[in-house]
């Protein structure tokens, strides 16, 4: 997918804890339409960094643009409806609802939310909910989790509640969905399900990706650009194979071992 403009842009962002800065000063850009990979050493501010992009934590200074607009600070529900959608390292997902009831509880501003629309719009509510179960069992089926949709979500494997999360984001129209750690505990079998999910999600759909991710052989699968991150900012950015064989982050991430 050609890739002409920046959906997302970091400048100059700080968070400090205590005098301590988690992101320091950092400046990066997210091209539409690409898959990019965030990789660095523990506590170099990765997470962090999600973390003030999509609205969790507050910036002490600098600002994050999406699309051209400032959403610095924007609660995380307001970036959802503006389609910004965040996973987790740990899967969030509802343990006593099927794996068809997670995805349907996903879209906002459902008719049936509301009191007063359960007695006077019965029928438009019952259509919606058909559309929307229509929808989760599609996504269902894109992910392989047909046969588990009526599988109670607290029951699933780890990789299964990863492939959960990722349904989840397309329940709603995308944009741009970072994705923490989405390889962590998940088995190689999965790992790759989850993969070509992501990438038939770009290709086909138009998603936007960034994913913070340890796994060098899933991100130089994945991702292109990779940005290195040490102590708080950008270190480096490039192809996953710039990235091996760069000095500085070979000394200060990868080792010389794995070159």
């Amino acid at each position: 997918m050609q890739q002409n403009s920046n959906i997302l842009q970091v400048n100059s962002l700080s968070k400090y804890f205590g005098g301590l800065a988690a992101v320091s000063n950092c400046n990066l850009n997210i091209k539409k339409g690409s898959i990019t990979g965030i990789i660095g050493p523990n506590g170099s501010g990765k997470t962090t960094l999600f973390n003030l992009i999509s609205g969790n934590l507050k910036p002490n200074q600098g600002k994050v643009l999406f699309n051209n607009h400032d959403i610095t600070g924007t609660p995380p529900y307001e970036l959802f409806s503006k389609g910004i959608l965040r996973t987790f390292q740990i899967a969030h997902e509802f343990t006593n609802l099927t794996v068809l009831e997670n995805l349907m509880m996903v879209p906002g501003n459902q008719f049936g939310e509301k009191l007063t629309n359960v007695f006077l719009n019965s029928k438009v509510i019952k259509k919606q909910e058909e559309e929307i179960k229509n929808k989760a069992l599609s996504v269902t089926d894109f992910l392989n989790l047909k046969h588990l949709a009526n599988e109670l979500a607290g029951n699933l494997s780890g990789g299964q509640k990863k492939l959960l999360e990722l349904g989840r984001t397309m329940m709603v129209e995308a944009s741009l969905v970072l994705l923490d750690e989405v390889g962590a505990g998940v088995n190689r079998t999965l790992l790759k399900d989850l993969g070509s999910a992501i990438l038939r999600l770009n290709k086909e759909r138009g998603y936007t990706f960034c994913m913070i991710e340890h796994d060098m052989d899933f991100i130089s699968r994945m991702c292109d650009p990779v940005i290195v991150m040490s102590e708080g900012s950008v270190l480096f950015e490039g192809t996953s194979q710039q990235v091996k064989k760069n000095e500085k982050v070979i000394d200060s991430y990868l080792g010389r071992g794995k070159k």
